[in-house]
């Protein structure tokens, strides 16, 4: 996978935006302001993405290329290497949980408004 790719796949979901609050590096995806998924910019060597808890352990146990979130919870957030070690659908499959993980924690209203969006 390349960053052109994970972009195109973080903005063609519901109420996405991308920023860049931790410096010109790092790009950010949100969701209704709430971050799902990051990466550097310049090397793209692995995408930060939020994870059910149970499930981010048994990721770490099963995959070399998932670690625990670099410079994030532990207990919340994996790094998924990019360099094809983590094979690309399940990097997809992984943003996709990220991001209704994410929504799920949003209130209703804006559960709602994400739903009319993505119809």
């Amino acid at each position: 996978m390349n960053i052109e790719i994970f972009r195109e796949l973080c903005l063609g979901k519901p109420g996405v935006t991308e920023e860049t609050p931790f410096g010109p590096d790092t790009l950010v995806f949100k969701v209704k302001g709430k971050m799902f998924a990051l990466t550097d910019l310049n090397s793209f060597a692995m995408v930060n993405l939020k994870c059910d808890p149970e499930r981010a352990i048994e990721l770490r146990e099963h995959h070399e290329g998932i670690t625990p979130g670099w410079h994030m919870s532990k207990v919340h957030w994996n790094s998924v290497a990019t360099d094809g070690s983590v094979k690309d659908a399940l990097v997809r499959e992984l943003l996709d949980h990220s991001y209704v993980l994410v929504v799920a924690s949003l209130p209703k209203k804006m559960q709602a408004e994400l739903g009319r969006l993505g119809s």
